[in-house]
């Protein structure tokens, strides 16, 4: 029988709590993967809100944007991973894919009842993935929900799954082309609760083989969707596949392909050919399970 947590917080979950339970050893795989789930209710203010939109360059609405649940419950995801009953460590995850789907339009004051658990994993050839599923509710109904999938390389025996959604290929038809914001990874991360140094410091970054330090991926798509055609029929779904770091700073260019079923879209960083972030932006409600 799996192990059950269940982590209720009546504030913000403490990212300098969660950030030094990451250092502790981790049990590893073969002892399960236990049943833990976090919970948090929300409600948005101005000045967090504005500082939201400053940072991921969404515009101001009426309405709570889709990437704002996402931002705000990834403390909940934090405090998970850093569980000590978790298998793996955090500092060896990463998040490859995202899918958010919202139900409902969700008005700025509104309380967020939010909850995230482990939804699954599976192994894979080289890694094995684990997915987060979250859910807010408001007024008792589920408005919005998301599944957050985080990879780990490694041999962890035999395989239990050998394929993953692909994602869709975009022409360069349609660009936007602009530099991207040169700096804000402490303030980000003072809203998602992610403070991984990958995101702070360009000699943490070189230490672990990237050129320097880069955005959290939930900043980078806010850029992305700014520059789609606005969707405002419910339900509104987003599939994300977050192949590559997009760097401060960086010249970024933007392929967008549209239909009346959507957009599908894929982002180039310093003129490379193959995508940073590949995503697909439409109507519908199809579950974010399957």
């Amino acid at each position: 029988m799996r192990e059950e947590i269940r982590l209720d917080f009546r504030a913000r979950p403490s990212a300098l709590a969660f950030m030094a339970r990451a250092v502790r050893p981790s049990p590893g795989l073969k002892r399960g993967v236990p049943a833990i789930a976090a919970r948090w209710r929300h409600r948005p203010d101005a000045a967090e809100l504005a500082r939201f939109h400053a940072l991921s360059g969404l515009p101001e609405g009426e309405m709570l944007p889709l990437l704002y649940p996402h931002t705000i419950g990834f403390p909940l995801h934090m405090t998970i991973l850093t569980q000590p009953a978790f298998p793996l460590p955090i500092w060896r995850m990463l998040q490859i894919r995202n899918r958010i789907l919202q139900h409902a339009p969700l008005a700025r004051d509104a309380e967020l009842d939010i909850t995230v658990g482990i939804a699954g994993h599976r192994v894979l050839d080289k890694g094995v993935e684990f997915d987060m599923h979250a859910v807010a509710l408001t007024d008792g109904a589920v408005a919005w929900e998301s599944l957050n999938t985080f990879y780990t390389r490694g041999r962890f025996g035999a395989p239990t799954a050998d394929a993953v959604p692909e994602a869709p290929k975009v022409s360069p038809a349609d660009t936007a082309q602009w530099r991207m914001p040169a700096g804000g990874g402490w303030q980000y991360g003072g809203l998602s609760g992610d403070f991984n140094p990958l995101h702070l410091w360009n000699g943490y970054a070189r230490k672990h083989g990237y050129v320097r330090a880069f955005f959290h991926p939930q900043r980078v798509l806010g850029e992305c969707l700014a520059r789609l055609p606005a969707q405002d029929r419910l339900p509104l779904r987003l599939d994300a596949w977050l192949k590559g770091p997009v760097f401060y700073g960086a010249q970024v260019a933007l392929c967008r392909e549209g239909d009346a079923d959507g957009t599908n879209f894929a982002l180039h960083v310093n003129a490379d050919e193959r995508p940073a972030i590949v995503g697909r932006l439409r109507p519908s409600g199809d579950s974010i399970l399957r």
